[in-house]
């Protein structure tokens, strides 16, 4: 819709405060890069960045200046001869970024370019897309599955459910103040409490949950005793040890840095993590033949949150 290929059902698209709902695409100053790339297998990499600029009328002298200073834009100067065909999966995601980019556009629209890409190449082009966005001062909408990339690459995320913005701002917001019960389990891990308030305590509220009581950031004059409400829990905030909860390890995981415990409280599940100090290896084993971890299936443990958040409970 942003772009004009599609008509939205009501409402209006407004760029740069200008109303475009009926204007068609190609009256619009936005460019896209598509998911597939779409580079043109026939033209080398100047030509491929150029196209927009010849079908515009540029002159020749002048897109070919445009064309040089988009590729060193993406690192790609005196790559203008080549074909698409011998780059690599990378260079041809930057080329593909140059053509949208000479244009000139008010807002490039990003449509998955990374998807295709393995993980570590993946990292590096998020690096690169946020440095062509700071050199180019070019609004950047990109559209992601991937919460990774989301959470990393952008000044603002809108989450969508169905069609609806369900919670926008910086993701840093996003992710410890989440509005809603599916935004906290979409952008990273969560556990998702039900309890009642059963007190106040300053700006904050009490909750019972089944893990036992909770304090949580709320307003709380937005909260009466007995509200029955939702509560989220990250896994940074659970501390082992020298809590009010208590539970049986009913899982452990080893990730690297960290190790991962699910602990049972009662019939809710919570999962923390304990940074390892990687200085030295470990080189005691547990029984099943992994690494020496300082949790134990079966074990008992103490458990303290340090925040919780209440969020909306779209089921009710």
């Amino acid at each position: 819709m942003l772009a004009g290929l599609l008509t939205p059902d009501s409402g209006q698209v407004l760029l740069n405060g200008q109303d475009v709902t009926d204007r068609p695409a190609r009256e619009r100053a936005t460019n896209m890069v598509f998911q597939d790339l779409v580079l043109f297998p026939h033209m080398s990499v100047a030509e491929n960045v150029g196209y927009g600029l010849a079908r515009s009328g540029v002159t020749e002298p002048e897109r070919g200046q445009r064309v040089e200073d988009a590729l060193a834009l993406v690192n790609l100067a005196g790559f203008g001869d080549r074909d698409p065909s011998d780059l690599s999966g990378g260079q041809r995601q930057r080329v593909a970024l140059a053509r949208a980019l000479v244009n000139d556009p008010a807002i490039l629209l990003l449509d998955e370019p990374l998807a295709s890409l393995d993980r570590a190449l993946r990292e590096d082009m998020q690096a690169e897309f946020r440095r062509i966005q700071r050199d180019s001062d070019t609004t950047f909408l990109y559209v992601t599955h991937d919460q990774e990339s989301a959470m990393s690459m952008s000044d603002r995320v809108a989450v969508m459910r169905d069609g609806r913005i369900v919670n926008v701002g910086p993701p840093r917001q996003l992710y410890t103040d989440p509005q809603t019960r599916f935004v906290a389990s979409f952008l990273g891990d969560a556990t998702l409490l039900d309890g009642d308030v059963i007190r106040r305590e300053g700006p904050d509220v009490v909750v019972q949950t089944g893990a036992g009581p909770l304090r949580a950031d709320a307003d709380a004059a937005s909260y009466a005793v007995g509200d029955t409400v939702t509560v989220a829990v990250r896994p940074e905030a659970v501390t082992l040890g020298g809590g009010d909860l208590t539970g049986t390890v009913t899982d452990v995981a080893y990730k690297g840095f960290y190790e991962e415990a699910t602990v049972d409280c009662s019939g809710a599940e919570l999962v923390v993590r304990r940074e390892r100090n990687t200085a030295a290896p470990d080189t005691a084993a547990s029984a099943d033949g992994g690494t020496d971890l300082p949790f134990r299936v079966g074990e008992t443990v103490e458990l303290g949150v340090s925040r919780a958040v209440l969020v909306r409970d779209e089921r009710r």
